[in-house]
């Protein structure tokens, strides 16, 4: 029985006070460099790039698995703004997915603005279409309450697609954020997540990490292709962004957000999400502790 299965069959049974974090996807490491960082001019080349530099996108999905591909589209805003997922990182994640073997991609968000304006205008819609991927909206009847059993977030309204797959892959976008300084890859979770959000925002560091450690993607692949570093988490100029051309790819969900935080000029030490994160033993943040791989192509 794989993951997807007996998730199911806990919902069916109404046992979701069982669901533990190791039920997630792991990938070991062994071999391999924890962290892809990966320059260029294409945010299609360097996400696959970043791919091959970890082992290939078939180290994270085997043939016949769903996949779910959770990117930020959040905001009715154009790519230019930098306030969604670059499109074309999306795009090829689908592809390499699929040519990997998964059966089913699908593409999802639970969006701030109005959800089909989101979709279409952050471009990410028609890449991942394009590319293959189921594109589904989050509808609030998907909703199920899920004992997360976090440090402080105990229960929460889950999506439950995000349940019913066998790989998660979570794809954020570097951006500032006036609570948690910046929003990388554990913050991306609440997109993930229904009921009142504006209730996380009471303590975001420590909800950011409860989601992490529940949902426990494959992979993560952080969009810092062009960075939001003012006005975010929206923004809504083009002199809010900054063109860096990377992207950063691991297993490792807070060495990736370790570095993405560097974006900023924030040490991973100085931000409270990732202190609590090592602490919680879901990651490195001493970059120093980290093997990474570089490339420019």
């Amino acid at each position: 029985m794989d993951r997807r299965d007996f998730i199911r069959n806990l919902f069916l049974a109404g046992l979701t006070a069982k669901i533990a974090p190791q039920l997630f996807s792991q990938v070991s490491s062994t071999g391999w460099p924890e962290l892809a960082v990966v320059q260029g001019d294409s945010p299609a080349a360097i996400t696959k790039e970043a791919l091959a530099a970890l082992g290939g996108m078939k180290r994270f999905v085997k043939r016949g698995d769903k996949v779910l591909i959770k990117p930020n589209i959040g905001w009715d805003r154009t790519p230019e703004m930098a306030a969604c997922t670059n499109p074309e990182v999306v795009k090829a994640l689908v592809e390499l997915a699929l040519d990997a073997g998964a059966k089913e991609v699908i593409v999802i968000d639970h969006t701030i603005n109005q959800p089909k304006r989101c979709y279409v205008r952050s471009g990410i819609q028609e890449a991942a279409s394009q590319a293959g991927a189921k594109v589904l909206f989050a509808e609030d009847q998907r909703l199920k309450n899920v004992a997360l059993k976090g440090e402080w977030l105990k229960e929460w309204e889950v999506y439950q697609d995000f349940m019913e797959v066998d790989k998660l892959i979570n794809v954020p976008i570097a951006k500032v954020h006036s609570l948690s300084k910046v929003t990388l890859g554990m913050k991306n979770w609440l997109g993930a997540v229904g009921g009142s959000r504006n209730q996380l925002h009471q303590k975001i560091d420590q909800a950011m990490v409860d989601l992490a450690a529940f949902f426990r993607p494959a992979l993560t692949v952080l969009d810092g292709y062009r960075i939001l570093f003012r006005n975010g988490p929206q923004g809504g100029l083009i002199s809010d962004t900054k063109l860096m051309k990377t992207v950063v790819a691991g297993i490792d969900p807070v060495a990736v957000d370790a570095y993405g935080a560097t974006f900023f000029d924030y040490k991973p030490q100085d931000l409270l999400f990732l202190r609590l994160a090592q602490e919680r033993g879901l990651g490195k943040n001493q970059l120093e502790k980290v093997k990474i791989e570089k490339r420019k192509i």
